[in-house]
């Protein structure tokens, strides 16, 4: 291991595509594709200006890329979805400065998958602890309180906790196929009662006249993007602060680039003009998964949302073979709509020993009550064996 080293990069456009390539085989979720993490720097949805500096780790055998680890350094705790105010409320009772802390995630995205990414054929546990031992020297060089990395990839996180990752149990909705081979069979899924209330949605929009298109790869041009966007910023600013606008519309010019769009579907609310849609939402798949990411209207339709953020995307993914929808963070409606509720996993390391101890002491409590929350939601899922 004498010839291996160590390098930190601002940005990913420090790193040769090619580099990537050569690592990732291009074999990851799309969230954590070299195109998708250099859009979001490009475009300055991700900057200093936004509290997010891009800070990833990589690892060279010579001149070989063998390990990457997506970072970054926040002063902040908004883009992340996962609400550690109580750990900053411990850093200041503890009068210890909980800002800036250093975050692994695909970066505004609630998207299971985060790892540190080692060529195949390294010893992955061995690669990992390395990273982890230059991560702890920054931290604590750079008095950073906390290492961060959130919606752990499963299989990677066995890893991370040979390293002494202490986690953190949140949890996410998924629907999942059954196999089904239409809309129409899904919902044999359900009680009659919900049934009949899905089915009353979906007919609402019809009597609405309103029809919803889907948009595939080379339907999505430069005008439709930025109606999406600009639908996307006008749903944000109806929250004011709360509202978690984010993204520049320069990151979503990108999304239409060659390597891009094969990724993108867009549900399309439209009265017979596509052009002039009412509504969309803008989901992200590898064919294999679907991720509802962003929406917007610009209208006040009861039962929009759900058709088209919901509805529409599962009978997508039923039509085309793809087995699990990931429809995003938050909303208590989703468990009655399909979307059972699974475990996801944060893993954390801190750099102060009285925190770390009362967290270590803390977490296993709190993650014996959400895993009860997860069990005692899914026994509410109007599915007819829960029912």
């Amino acid at each position: 291991m004498n010839s291996l080293s160590f390098k930190w990069h601002q940005s990913i456009s420090q790193i040769e595509k090619k580099d990537w390539f050569l690592l990732t085989s291009n074999n990851v979720n799309p969230f954590f594709q070299w195109n998708w993490l250099n859009a979001l720097e490009k475009s300055e949805s991700i900057s200093l200006l936004y509290g997010w500096k891009p800070n990833h780790l990589t690892v060279w055998n010579n001149k070989r890329l063998i390990g990457f680890a997506p970072l970054y350094l926040k002063n902040h705790s908004y883009g992340e979805f996962i609400f550690d105010q109580a750990f900053a409320r411990l850093a200041y009772q503890l009068n210890l400065q909980y800002y800036p802390k250093l975050i692994g995630m695909s970066p505004l995205s609630p998207v299971e998958g985060y790892k540190f990414f080692i060529a195949k054929n390294e010893n992955q546990s061995e690669i990992t602890q390395m990273m982890m031992s230059k991560i702890d020297q920054f931290a604590i060089e750079n008095n950073i309180l906390s290492c961060n990395f959130l919606y752990v990839d499963q299989q990677w996180q066995k890893h991370a906790a040979e390293a002494n990752c202490i986690s953190w149990v949140n949890k996410q909705s998924l629907w999942s196929s059954n196999g089904e081979k239409s809309f129409d069979e899904y919902l044999q899924r359900f009680n009659a009662n919900q049934r009949r209330n899905i089915r009353r949605e979906q007919q609402s929009i019809i009597n609405n006249g309103i029809q919803i298109s889907i948009l595939n790869s080379d339907d999505i041009d430069l005008k439709i993007i930025n109606k999406m966007y600009l639908l996307y910023k006008t749903h944000c600013l109806k929250w004011g602060q709360w509202g978690s606008k984010y993204l520049r519309s320069e990151f979503f010019e990108y999304l239409i680039n060659d390597e891009m769009n094969k990724n993108i579907v867009l549900f399309n609310a439209n009265r017979g003009d596509i052009q002039d849609p009412i509504a969309m939402s803008l989901c992200v798949t590898d064919r294999e998964m679907l991720w509802g990411r962003y929406w917007g209207s610009n209208e006040e339709i009861k039962n929009l949302h759900f058709n088209l953020c919901y509805y529409a995307p599962i009978s997508w993914a039923i039509n085309n073979g793809v087995t699990r929808f990931d429809p995003g963070a938050g909303g208590s409606h989703k468990s009655r709509r399909g979307f059972p509720a699974k475990p996801c996993f944060s893993l954390h390391r801190w750099y102060d020993k009285r925190m770390e101890s009362i967290l270590i002491k803390y977490l296993p409590s709190i993650n014996n009550l959400t895993a009860k929350e997860i069990n005692a939601s899914n026994n509410e899922v109007p599915f007819k064996s829960m029912s």
